[in-house]
C-alpha cells in the first residue's frame, strides 16, 4: 500500500519545550519508533511541519542586523533539510540497514495573488505570552494572533497548486525508497512576470501540501499524525466526545480551530473526496494501532455522518 505519514509539530516539539537541538531529536526518536511500525511492504511517504523552527530562524536572523533576515522561503528549505535529515538519520538508526532513505527538498506553487495574502493565519515559531508578543508585533511589524492560552507570530498560508518534484518522488518510491518530503507544506513559490520561479514569502499548510501529495502520488490512505487521539466535538468540555467514523461533508460542518485542528480537517475531507480512500486523523504515539482500526478519527466518503464514541474520552496528549 502507499501511504503518506503527515507529522505534527509534536513529532518535534512539545509546547513550551525549549527548540533546541537536542530536544527535537528526541521527540523525532520516539515519532520514528512508531513510523518503523508501517514500513514493511508499504510505500511510505514522510511530510512534516516546520513552524517553530522557521521562526526561531526568523528571530536568530533578526538578531545580526548587518543584513536583512532570509526571506520565509529560504527558512522553509533549510527547515525542510535541517527536519530531514534528522528524521532520515534517526529512522534508519531504527530500520535494516538495506532499506533507503531520502530526504527531497520540495518546491510548491502557489498563486500569488491568493486571498490568504490578505489574511495571514498560519502560525510558525515559539510561543509567546501576551506581554512578549505585544512587544514583538510593535518592534517587528509581526502580525500575532492568539494559539490557544498562547500567542504566535502568524503569516499568510496561500493554497498549493502544485508540488514541482512529484516525478522524483515517484521514482524513489517505485525503487522502495522511503521518501521525506514537502516539510513545512513544501517551499512556497510562484511564476513572476517574466515566467521565472521565485520564492515567496508565505508558509503553506503542511496537512493541505501533505494532501495534494497523497492526492498527486494516487496514496491510498493519508495519515495525519497529532498529539490528540481523535478529532472531538466539545473539544475540552465536559461535553466532549471522540469521533470515530466520519463522512467528509459533515466533518467539514464542525466549527473547528484554524489553528490547528481545523486545517488537519479540511486536508483530510480533501483527500476522501478526491479519491475514495481513508484518511485518518490520530495520536503520533498510536501510529501502529492507528492503521489496525484501532484509533484515530476515520474519513470516508462510505461513512454516514459521524460516529461517536459511546464513551467520552478525554485528551491525554
Amino acid at each position: 500500500m502507499r501511504l503518506l505519514i503527515a507529522l505534527g509539530g509534536n513529532a518535534l516539539l512539545k509546547r513550551g519545550e525549549p527548540l533546541s537541538a537536542e530536544n527535537q531529536r528526541q521527540n523525532i526518536k520516539i515519532a520514528v519508533e512508531q513510523i518503523m511500525k508501517v514500513t514493511d511492504d508499504n510505500e511510505l511517504v514522510i511530510a512534516h511541519g516546520n513552524g517553530p523552527q522557521v521562526g526561531l530562524l526568523a528571530l536568530q536572523g533578526a538578531a545580526y542586523t548587518e543584513i536583512d533576515t532570509y526571506p520565509l522561503d529560504v527558512l522553509g528549505a533549510e527547515t525542510e533539510g535541517m527536519i530531514g535529515y534528522i528524521i532520515k538519520q534517526e529512522l534508519g538508526n531504527v530500520l535494516p540497514r538495506n532499506m533507503s532513505i531520502a530526504t527531497l527538498l520540495t518546491q510548491v506553487e502557489v498563486d500569488s495573488k491568493d486571498p490568504a495574502f490578505n489574511n495571514p493565519t498560519k502560525p510558525i515559531g515559539p510561543v509567546y505570552s501576551k506581554e512578549e508578543s505585544e512587544k514583538l508585533s510593535k518592534q517587528k511589524g509581526w502580525i500575532i494572533k492568539e494559539d490557544g492560552k498562547y500567542f504566535r507570530r502568524v503569516v499568510a498560508s496561500p493554497k498549493p497548486k502544485k508540488i514541482f518534484e512529484l516525478k522524483p518522488i515517484q521514482w524513489l518510491l517505485e525503487k522502495g525508497v522511503i521518501v521525506i518530503c514537502a516539510g513545512g507544506g513544501g517551499i512556497p513559490t510562484a511564476f513572476n512576470e517574466d515566467g521565472n520561479l521565485q520564492g515567496v514569502e508565505a508558509v503553506i499548510d503542511k496537512d493541505s501540501c501533505a494532501s495534494l501529495l497523497a492526492r498527486s502520488l494516487e496514496c491510498e490512505l493519508l495519515v495525519i499524525a497529532t498529539d490528540v487521539e481523535y478529532v472531538y466535538t466539545d473539544f475540552g468540555t465536559d461535553k466532549q466526545r471522540a469521533i470515530l467514523h466520519a463522512h467528509p461533508d459533515a466533518l467539514s460542518e464542525l466549527d473547528l480551530p484554524v489553528g490547528s485542528m481545523g486545517p488537519k480537517v479540511a486536508a483530510a475531507c480533501e483527500f476522501a473526496r478526491a479519491t475514495g480512500h481513508i484518511a485518518i486523523i490520530g495520536s503520533l504515539a498510536n501510529i501502529g494501532k492507528t492503521l489496525e482500526g484501532a484509533g484515530g478519527t476515520r474519513v470516508s466518503t462510505e461513512c454516514e455522518g459521524l460516529t461517536h464514541a459511546i464513551v467520552s474520552l478525554k485528551n491525554t496528549g
